[in-house]
């Protein structure tokens, strides 16, 4: 009796222990397995469909084009939320830690050089990466063309200046953003990185509810979009790379 008990508990530690077959990969790319090991590490993966990657098919403005992550269907176990362009001389465009009262759902716009695969890779609980995947075509140029922003007259007196607004359905609210900033990637000659790198979801105490860490990637002017169960006050905080703090209630 003891050894039938030994070889079950041998089988289910093997069980457990299996490697988490990936499937098929849905957008073949040169460039998954450097990314794959650069953004995932050795933890087990497999690409998932439902997470929801929306893209245009063709980037009208490379310097501006919209995504939106959306996990909801692993509400209740994400742990992070990563996305990368891979195609990109600047491939990370953010990382994602949702709290319990936010939705795993992100729309921002970024910036693509060229056609490119887009990845959002959401770690659930169980320490799986579910890989969502989509491809934008683009005509190019969208991470080295001149800013727009530092054309405009006067732009630094409006930097950080943020347009917000709330949007309530049901029991949540859709919190969206514009953010004046030139989001400096350092790709254009003789101007140095200049961009938002790090947010931060909080409620009317304070407390955090989710963070969100960005990179050069995003484009000028960013938008940033979140969703938030209940319609409580909350106040999104922003710092970019050189030590500049915005805030914005909700």
């Amino acid at each position: 009796m003891l050894w039938r008990i030994t070889l079950l508990l041998g089988l289910s530690v093997a069980a457990m222990a299996a490697p988490v077959p990936p499937g098929k990969d849905p957008m073949p790319s040169v460039m998954w397995q450097f990314y794959q090991q650069r953004m995932l590490g050795d933890a087990p993966f497999v690409f998932d469909d439902k997470v929801l990657l929306e893209v245009p098919p063709f980037a009208e403005d490379a310097r501006q084009v919209p995504i939106q992550v959306d996990a909801r269907a692993y509400a209740g176990q994400v742990q992070k939320i990563v996305a990368w362009a891979e195609l990109n001389p600047i491939p990370r465009i953010f990382t994602f830690v949702p709290g319990e009262r936010v939705q795993p759902l992100v729309a921002i716009r970024i910036r693509v050089e060229q056609a490119t695969p887009i990845r959002a890779a959401v770690l659930t609980k169980d320490g799986v990466w579910h890989v969502g995947s989509a491809w934008v075509d683009a005509a190019g140029g969208g991470c080295t063309a001149p800013s727009v922003v530092r054309a405009q007259v006067g732009w630094e007196d409006r930097l950080g200046q943020i347009h917000a607004g709330r949007f309530r359905h049901a029991g949540a609210s859709r919190l969206r953003l514009r953010v004046d900033h030139p989001m400096d990637n350092g790709l254009v000659g003789g101007i140095p990185e200049f961009f938002l790198n790090q947010a931060e979801l909080r409620d009317a105490a304070g407390k955090p509810l989710a963070t969100l860490e960005l990179f050069p990637a995003v484009s000028e002017n960013p938008t940033i979009s979140l969703e938030v169960e209940g319609h409580d006050e909350a106040r999104l905080w922003l710092r970019d790379n050189n030590g500049n703090e915005f805030e914005a209630d909700f």
